[in-house]
């Protein structure tokens, strides 16, 4: 396993430098964290996993999660990490005071559960979805709901889960089936199946508290008569014992990666005593689930680069540490009895751990720039300010899932063909994180759902004010860095490539506005990828600009190398990434269209 599995300093630097959270703590909600404090929190986390998730990465992946005689067992340290999260305040880091939160900003949360992910990435689901099911019932939950389980949710003695996806409907969640039927004691009998249900069961914990969509007896059809219910596996009594409350662990699914985080098929009410209360009000359970929806998608987006960052540590290292073959003379000849190069010193390897590290630091910036809107939309002050980033955060969620998960296995299959024959060896963890990154280009929403969302639904938002929101954002970036002589160049490309997409929507848009939704969206992945580059871009121009800022100055935060680096990663996405975006437009501004379905079928 390689020394180390994250890069400490560029995560701080992104997180205090690029997305200055020092002006978040001048907001009320904040006022009583400070810089230092927050520091020591991120620091105390790193030797946590240090201690608790990283030793335990290839162990968890060699003995799986496994079902058996109705219970999931897992590996004991999911207990440890469960307990530890509640001791350590980051399942309750986010809440409010009241609820018996810390009020830290959620870009601080986000840093660390990206450093818990790219120690194991096998372990942090278990808190994190727990925090989200708790966040759903202290914000649409009666008091009642809030004091009987909020309190041993955040303190890690009691788990959660999300309940979507059902056998006969995947991601269409207007075709779920699962009951609820009233009763006259203030609960509802609930019935179904629910299946890839991420930490739905394990051995250690008390109880799990799962958030289940269903649908009450005679609710309308479709995603209107779809309601939100906190279903317990065991119910509290008034005597404060638990009973068992009719929900069976049927099945696991045994996967290809991230072995040791369970995903389980759940069945609710087999003996007809599966007792769900309500959350909040009937037939509002999508919109209410939409709420920890988002925080998911995010948290795949992160989990994606953590894992691709853990993986670039490990090709890094490797790529310093082996020596193999010898560089080329001016005659284009080796000589043998030259000492061997080391394989960095190659430059088709400095070529893939480029690409490595683009796409690895990329990621951990976008996902960073969500986290920040998401922390200004919480505290906003204005009507203006809230609606602004709402509109933002509504445009960007998608690509944060996407690009993470997507570049992301990109970056870390690069690894591999950095370790060449030894990447495809279970001696080295670059196979384990190829199998493990997999999965988040799928879960919360395939790349095919995200791509449909973010043209279909988001780009048309308002008449299209959230693109130009967020174009505006990139714009300002492009005036920024022009003033510098050597990043001109690139501001007029990224600048170009902004324009060009405006082009491609004027061209797609037509179809939406006369009701050809099929052809509309035919080639949503090629947008998803076409905005993804751009928008990387920009976050790369704007790392640029700062690292120039701190080269100018004689009182820098880190080495005159560290800043040179980030300009010279800039640049290998511009030469290498962002001329992707040429043939990705020839494709979506072409007329001829091949994917969508005719009389005569040719996928033979």
């Amino acid at each position: 396993m390689s020394k180390k599995y994250v890069d400490i300093e560029t995560l701080k630097y992104i997180l205090y430098d690029i997305h200055k959270l020092e002006n978040l703590l001048s907001r009320e909600r904040f006022q009583e964290h400070d810089l230092e404090s927050l520091d020591l929190f991120i620091d105390s986390v790193k030797e946590f996993s240090d201690r608790e998730l990283y030793p335990y990465f290839q162990e968890m992946d060699a003995t799986p999660a496994y079902h058996k005689d109705g219970t999931v067992f897992v590996h004991e340290q999911v207990k440890t990490v469960m307990e530890k999260s509640g001791e350590m305040g980051i399942i309750a880091a986010c809440f409010d005071y009241d609820d018996g939160g810390l009020q830290i900003p959620i870009s601080v949360f986000q840093a660390v559960l990206y450093i818990m992910d790219a120690a194991n990435n096998h372990l942090p689901g278990y808190p994190s979805l727990t925090l989200g099911s708790a966040e759903l019932i202290i914000e649409f939950g009666s008091e009642k709901l809030k004091e009987i389980y909020v309190p041993k949710m955040l303190a890690g003695t009691w788990a959660g889960t999300m309940c979507l996806t059902e056998p006969q409907a995947g991601s269409s969640l207007s075709d779920i089936v699962t009951k609820a039927t009233p009763s006259n004691d203030g609960f509802y009998k609930i019935t179904g199946q629910k299946i890839f249900i991420s930490g739905g069961d394990n051995q250690f914990s008390e109880n799990i508290v799962h958030l289940v969509l269903a649908r009450i007896d005679g609710a309308p059809k479709g995603t209107k008569g779809i309601s939100l219910f906190v279903v317990p596996k065991n119910r509290p009594t008034e005597n404060g014992t638990l009973e068992y409350n009719d929900v069976m662990t049927v099945a696991d699914f045994q996967k290809m990666g991230q072995r040791g985080y369970c995903t389980t098929h759940l069945g609710f009410g087999d003996n007809d005593d599966c007792r769900g209360w309500l959350v909040g009000e009937e037939h509002k359970g999508l919109a209410q689930m939409f709420l920890m929806m988002n925080g998911a998608r995010i948290a795949v987006g992160r989990g994606a680069a953590a894992i691709a960052m853990a993986a670039y540590r490990t090709s890094l290292q490797y790529a310093n540490e082996r020596p193999q073959g010898r560089k080329l003379s001016a005659d284009g000849k080796k000589n043998p009895t030259e000492k061997q190069s080391l394989i960095i010193e190659h430059p088709d390897v400095r070529r893939m751990l480029l690409l490595q590290k683009s796409i690895v630091e990329g990621s951990l910036s976008l996902v960073l720039l969500a986290s920040k809107y998401q922390d200004i939309l919480t505290t906003a002050s204005s009507k203006e300010e809230k609606e602004k980033y709402h509109l933002l955060l509504e445009m960007i969620i998608p690509i944060v899932k996407t690009y993470p998960s997507e570049a992301g296995a990109e970056s870390v299959d690069n690894g591999l063909q950095v370790l060449g024959g030894y990447g495809f060896c279970t001696d080295f963890t670059l196979q384990q994180y190829y199998r493990d990154i997999r999965i988040s280009a799928l879960y919360e929403g395939t790349t095919g759902i995200q791509s449909q969302d973010l043209l279909g639904r988001k780009v048309p938002m308002q008449n299209g004010k959230g693109i130009e929101l967020l174009a505006t954002e990139i714009k300002q970036t492009i005036m920024i860095a022009s003033k510098y002589d050597d990043l001109k160049g690139y501001t007029t490309v990224l600048g170009d490539k902004l324009k060009l997409s405006q082009k491609v929507i004027g061209k797609l848009m037509p179809f939406a506005l006369k009701g050809n939704y099929e052809r509309y969206l035919a080639d949503a992945n090629l947008f998803m990828e076409y905005m993804s580059i751009v928008v990387l871009g920009w976050l790369w121009l704007e790392m640029a600009v700062d690292a120039k800022n701190q080269l100018s100055t004689a009182d820098r935060k880190y080495s005159t190398t560290f800043y040179e680096s980030k300009i010279h990663t800039m640049k290998f996405y511009f030469k290498y990434e962002v001329p992707k975006t040429n043939s990705l437009a020839e494709s979506l501004l072409s007329d001829e269209v091949v994917t969508i379905k005719n009389e005569k079928e040719y996928i033979i």
